[in-house]
């Protein structure tokens, strides 16, 4: 098997939107997020990835396979595990209901295997003991981990997640990255979120897509010294355009030009992450 993902000038319209526009992507084996601000077109990405959504024009090969060929399409979704914003549990299901049912979509036949396979993606999520818990009754954060359980099934060679981290509280989150920085050692996990702090803790590289097009791909370093030097402290509130908020020292950090008794200090990927999206606003105005 290929263990890579290779597109070259997808492109993927809705009516006069074009979201988006002669991408070419590379990605292996690894974690790599997918940062972007609403409307850039991550979702529809994602889906045509996942073989959900058929792109207008351009070439896909997943795991050495290619979506647009029926027989490897089906195959390649065996190889695909696929977390949506919204997975479309079903509420009448228990825990291991849904996960079994998913499994049989796998075309997992031996009952004995999927029980086992059922057992092991609820164990990797911390949800063994709400397994016969109907999904009605399962909090936010419960679902969105069954979400994540759903996505496992079958140990895919390549993991899409599409905002994994709703609703999970902080225990849960670190438990997830544990989770994912394991996948990704052996396996292509591309991670879609508006978390920058999981992105700097989880992923070795970096994309930042708008418009339909990716303004940025490298590690989070990279991206965070993408405000070198546009990250200030100051003590008055600042006047203007620029990005800053009150930190609980009572001191405004500011992104963007420095302010008249504005002190230098290191930037983040969130930081970076703003100063690149500001830049590309204004490259368009």
């Amino acid at each position: 098997m290929t263990m890579a993902v290779d597109v070259r000038a997808l492109s993927k319209r809705y009516g006069q939107k074009r979201v988006m526009d002669g991408l070419d992507l590379e990605v292996r084996p690894g974690v790599t997020g997918l940062l972007g601000p609403n409307g850039a077109g991550k979702t529809t990405l994602l889906r045509c990835l996942a073989t959900v959504l058929a792109p207008d024009s351009g070439e896909m090969r997943i795991i050495g396979l290619n979506p647009a060929d029926g027989a490897q399409r089906t195959e390649l979704r065996r190889q695909i595990g696929y977390l949506p914003q919204d997975p479309g549990l079903y509420a009448h299901f228990t825990s291991a209901q849904m996960l079994d049912y998913i499994a049989i979509l796998k075309e997992m036949t031996n009952r004995r295997q999927r029980a086992e396979e059922v057992r092991r993606v609820l164990t990797e999520v911390d949800l063994t003991a709400q397994s016969n818990v109907k999904i009605r009754k399962l909090s936010g954060g419960m679902r969105q981990r069954l979400g994540i359980a759903a996505a496992l099934v079958g140990d895919p060679g390549f993991i899409i997640l599409d905002e994994p981290t709703v609703g999970l509280d902080p225990e849960q989150r670190m438990r997830f990255r544990t989770l994912l920085s394991r996948l990704g050692e052996t396996k292509i996990v591309l991670l879609s979120t508006h978390q920058t702090e999981d992105v700097a803790a989880l992923c070795e590289r970096v994309i930042v897509y708008r418009a339909g097009q990716v303004i940025f791909d490298g590690d989070p370093t990279g991206l965070a010294w993408q405000a070198g030097g546009k990250v200030w402290s100051t003590a008055e509130r600042p006047v203007g355009d620029e990005v800053y908020w009150r930190t609980t020292e009572g001191r405004y950090r500011v992104v963007g030009a420095r302010p008249h008794d504005g002190e230098a200090v290191e930037p983040t990927v969130e930081d970076g992450y703003l100063r690149l999206l500001a830049e590309a606003e204004e490259e368009v105005a």
